[in-house]
Formats: structure tokens, C-alpha cells, sequence
């Protein structure tokens, strides 16, 4: 992970206060867990969301390539039944169409692979991410255990809803003890301080 420097956690640290009121209340209380939302971070944090869409719109726009590799192609193989079986003009068509096809196939598979690992990093990095954000609430306000957990409404309309309801590992939970605010706020101070952090680099 990209070191931010001491200015960058002191920013964090300043604002502790305001990002999560409720753990605080809770600690007050004797409690010593607290749970996170790690999908609905992923889901819905502006940061996140920018980033996984600047991967959909390559992957948008790399369709619109393909698209047009595939007529091009297309227009090869119907350019063949121009010539006679056998003759030169034919053989020379035939090896078109075959490189033509087996370049597409091979710019497919590349695309897809670096597509594949953008999106890999994007949920790497920010994984790392929300974990630093847990592990500095949790130190912060003495919580020994944070577990994972899904906030999502079963909707009886939709199987793999109700699927992902019933194998929820945490049935019931204080709402106090919720720290996926806090975790996006860290966030939002982190995405913050790294972008003053490369300004002041450049």
C-alpha cells in the first residue's frame, strides 16, 4: 500500500470525533465487538464506485473495437465466396480470414485478462484499505473483535437474496455497534489525504 505519511494520519486522527459518535456510546457500554458492512462499502462508496466504472467504460469501449473487428472479419469471410476454390486469390483470402480471426481472438483474451486484473487491484487495494479503516477504529476505541456482516433486506422476490439472507453469519446486532460509516468516512479522509499527498509529490 501506497505510504501516505504522517500529515495524512493526523487529517484521520482529527476526525475521529465526527466519523463514528455511535462506537464511542457503544464502547461506553462495556461492549468489545463491533460489526462492518464490507459489501456495502464496495457497493456504495463514491470513491469505489468511480474507479470499478472507469473500468466498465474501457470495457464499454473496448466492445465497441471488438464489435468492429468482428465485422471486418465477417466481411473477410464473405469475401471468399468471390473466388474460386483453389486459385491463388482464394489461398491468399483463406490466410486472411485465419489472421484475422486469430488476432481478434488473441486481443480478446489480453483484453479481458487486464480487465480481469484492474478489477482484481481495485478490490485489492481497497480491501487493504477498509481493513486499516476497521483496524484504527477498533485500536481507537478498544474493540477486540469486529466481524463482518450483511446489512442487505432479504427481498423474497429474488433466490439469491433470500440465499444470502439465510447464510448471514450475524443474525441480530446493536445498531450502535455498526462501523460501516466510520469505515467509509476513513475512507473519504483517506482518499483526501492521498490526493493532497500526490499533489505536494509532483
Amino acid at each position: 500500500m501506497r505510504f501516505i505519511g504522517k500529515a495524512a494520519i493526523a487529517m484521520a486522527i482529527g476526525t475521529l470525533a465526527a466519523m463514528a459518535p455511535n462506537l464511542a456510546t457503544a464502547q461506553d457500554a462495556g461492549h468489545r465487538l463491533a460489526v462492518v458492512d464490507v459489501a456495502f462499502i464496495f457497493k456504495n462508496h463514491p470513491g469505489i464506485k468511480s474507479q470499478v466504472a472507469a473500468v466498465e467504460n474501457d470495457l464499454k469501449s473496448y466492445s465497441g473495437e471488438m464489435q468492429k473487428k468482428q465485422e471486418e472479419l465477417k466481411a473477410a469471410v464473405e469475401q471468399i465466396k468471390a473466388f474460386k476454390p483453389g486459385s491463388a486469390e482464394y489461398s491468399a483470402q483463406e490466410e486472411r480470414v485465419a489472421s484475422l480471426e486469430s488476432k481478434l481472438r488473441l486481443d480478446m483474451a489480453r483484453k479481458k485478462k487486464e480487465l480481469a486484473d484492474a478489477e482484481a487491484r481495485i478490490y485489492f487495494d481497497n480491501y487493504q484499505r477498509i481493513a486499516d479503516g476497521v483496524k484504527f477504529l477498533a485500536q481507537h476505541y478498544k474493540i477486540n473483535l469486529v466481524l463482518r456482516y450483511n446489512s442487505e433486506d432479504m427481498d423474497l422476490e429474488e433466490g439469491q437474496s433470500v440465499i444470502r439472507g439465510v447464510m448471514k453469519n450475524v443474525v441480530y446486532h446493536d445498531t450502535e455497534l455498526d462501523m460501516t460509516k466510520g469505515v467509509m468516512q476513513y475512507l473519504d479522509k483517506f482518499s483526501v489525504a492521498e490526493g493532497a499527498n500526490n499533489a505536494a509529490t509532483r
